[in-house]
């Protein structure tokens, strides 16, 4: 089924640029970069890197990063910025290497565009080698349960953010910015069972507000934040 990613590369290459979108300037990159920065890299996986912006982020801290993504825009453009990279046209749900290949494996606001997130989980852990770490970050499911935005005052002050169906999982599609793509909701139950299920150790877990950036945007991340971070470690 058509995701609406390949119809909507140009537009996130143009919206993101090389800094990346607010979110991620503000609230997921610092916290990424500092849970990479834990433990020694001798060769990082990045699924669904889009067009590699956080994969020349870590090569330029002199991580070896291998990129793989299922759009095929995206791989052109991240091959095109970064000839020296390593990228390759891939679905999370198999990729295309040796068992125990990294010792960290990255899938950043990857999950939530996956169909088979299963399949994809017990690829990224057989991608880890003993004693690595699977680092993703990903939005909270009570976001994804939301549909409709904050409800609003009469003056357009927000008042609360409500959420329903949360216990199914559920597609849907969100546009913004002439990107439109669909995106899936699950509750966190089924994606931790997954990560439990597969064996791994939890080391690493938060909600981060952001950082920088305008405060009242700052504010309501504070009131309902949009992330979720988690760090898992394969048993050595």
């Amino acid at each position: 089924m058509d995701n609406g990613w390949e119809q909507s590369a140009a537009a996130w290459i143009a919206e993101q640029g090389e800094r990346g979108d607010w979110a991620r300037q503000n609230i997921i990159d610092p916290l990424m970069l500092e849970r990479v920065a834990t433990a020694p890299v001798t060769r990082a996986l990045d699924v669904g890197c889009g067009e590699g912006r956080f994969c020349r982020m870590l090569r330029a801290r002199g991580i070896a990063c291998d990129g793989i993504d299922p759009t095929a825009a995206f791989i052109e453009a991240a091959r095109q910025r970064d000839p020296e990279g390593r990228y390759t046209l891939a679905q999370g749900e198999a990729l295309p290497f040796p068992d125990g290949s990294f010792d960290l494996v990255i899938s950043y606001l990857t999950l939530i565009d996956i169909d088979d997130f299963r399949t994809a989980i017990r690829e990224m852990v057989r991608m880890l080698e003993p004693g690595g770490r699977l680092l993703l970050a990903n939005l909270t499911s009570f976001i994804t349960a939301n549909s409709g935005g904050w409800i609003k005052d009469s003056e357009g002050r927000p008042l609360h953010f409500p959420i329903d169906r949360y216990l199914d999982e559920t597609p849907q599609w969100v546009e913004w910015a002439n990107i439109r793509v669909r995106n899936w909701h699950r509750p966190l139950s089924a994606y931790m069972r997954e990560f439990i299920g597969h064996g791994l150790t939890l080391t690493f877990f938060d909600e981060p507000p952001a950082r920088s950036g305008d405060p009242e945007r700052q504010a309501l991340q504070r009131r309902a934040p949009w992330f979720v971070v988690m760090e898992w470690t394969r048993p050595a």
